[in-house]
């Protein structure tokens, strides 16, 4: 049994969280929080998240887990660090120093961060490298397309897609769309972000040259997806020591 802490319980991906929790039996949701007042989710009461520092050595969870924004999210893992809880980040966008903040916070809990905690997505990445360390010669496009509240661009799974092909083939110029006279220059990465409606998440990487083209493609069905990835995470963290851990490193 590990006990869980939630943040951000009135956003979407909160609420999946707590409701992908509320169904194990291995896991006791013990803190929840939000910014604004929120009725209980999945059973669970809601606090305001300002009493969060207050709270964690209160409540005393094993695993806080975390689906918010940057600015937020570097609070809230600065909290774990003075309470002594674990940490697991689904949040993206972080800027250099927030990133230092949390490589801070690690030295004192274990903070696993991911851009994505879908296990298929692991296996894709997986497949990107070995397709680029394949073809070396094609050409490389990228494209992400996310709901329309989405705020980061590209996403950190593409950031993470796009730093894959770099450790294959060096370094390359990331192009973000085309406009006017851009003939596609030799050592490029086109790299192209839509945002519309509700779509959970889709990632496709294509690889053209030799007179053929090769698609690579992860799509998110539902976002019960992230949620039950980053609760198998938490289970894993639960108890490590401190340092700074990665999806990868549960699969």
């Amino acid at each position: 049994m590990i006990h869980l802490a939630v943040t951000g319980a009135g956003g979407q991906m909160g609420r999946e969280v707590l409701e992908a929790a509320d169904d194990r039996e291995d896991v006791e949701v013990v803190l929840a929080v939000n910014r604004t007042p929120i009725p209980p989710v999945a059973g669970t009461t809601v606090d305001d998240e300002a009493d969060l520092p207050i709270l964690l050595p209160e409540r005393d969870p094993d695993v806080l887990v975390d689906f918010t924004v940057s600015d937020s999210s570097t609070r809230y893992v600065e909290a774990c660090a003075d309470a002594g809880v674990a940490a697991v980040i689904g949040t993206t966008g972080f800027s250099e120093p927030q990133l230092e903040l949390l490589a801070d916070a690690a030295e004192e809990i274990p903070v696993l961060r991911a851009s994505n905690f879908s296990r298929a997505m692991t296996a894709f990445r997986g497949v990107v490298r070995e397709a680029v360390a394949a073809l070396p010669d094609y050409d490389i496009e990228l494209s992400e397309t996310h709901h329309n509240r989405k705020r980061d661009a590209p996403s950190g799974t593409a950031n993470d897609i796009l730093d894959d092909i770099a450790e294959i083939r060096g370094e390359f110029d990331r192009v973000h769309g085309r406009e006017g006279d851009q003939p596609r220059e030799g050592d490029e990465v086109g790299v192209h972000a839509l945002r519309a409606g509700d779509i959970r998440g889709e990632h496709e990487l294509l690889l053209a040259g030799n007179h053929e083209v090769l698609t690579l493609t992860h799509r998110a069905e539902s976002r019960g997806v992230f949620a039950e990835g980053a609760l198998d995470a938490a289970e894993w963290l639960a108890g490590r020591p401190a340092g700074e851990y990665d999806f990868e490193d549960v699969l």
